[in-house]
């Protein structure tokens, strides 16, 4: 497995990642309700996804403080990130959901800043520094 120490923007951009996510997982499934209703989006669609973001917001965290990463590791939550912000989209195109003006501007907002997130771990990514391994025998 390839490890690499991170770069100075790829350590700043889990930590926002890992904030981010944190809080909008602990708003988002708290406050579904009031969510739902102001957005007029599903109430468990919104319950459950701010649940899900909050055990990727402990490992984003854990994994911003290491000194040495797998990059497989960084490529899942890129690639995680990425899939978020499609998925988001391509709800609001399906048809499966109704959201007012606020839903819209509430999930294309949530989708750019993860998107920004995403791009910011690849540049970080890039300017890691790849770093020998021991493999054991």
């Amino acid at each position: 497995m390839t490890m690499m120490v991170p770069s100075t923007l790829l350590r700043r951009a889990l930590v926002l990642d890992a904030l981010a996510s944190g809080g909008t997982g602990v708003l988002t499934a708290a406050g579904a309700g009031i969510l739902a209703r102001l957005c007029n989006l599903p109430e468990p669609l919104l319950a459950y996804g701010g649940l899900s973001l909050l055990p990727f917001a402990a490992i984003v965290g854990l994994l911003a403080r290491r000194d040495v990463l797998p990059a497989a590791i960084v490529w899942a939550v890129i690639a995680y990130n990425a899939l978020w912000s499609i998925d988001s989209i391509v709800l609001l195109l399906s048809g499966w959901i109704a959201p007012n003006a606020f839903g819209y501007v509430f999930v294309i907002g949530q989708a750019l800043v993860v998107a920004v997130l995403a791009e910011c771990q690849y540049m970080g990514l890039s300017r890691s520094r790849a770093v020998a391994s021991a493999v054991a025998a």
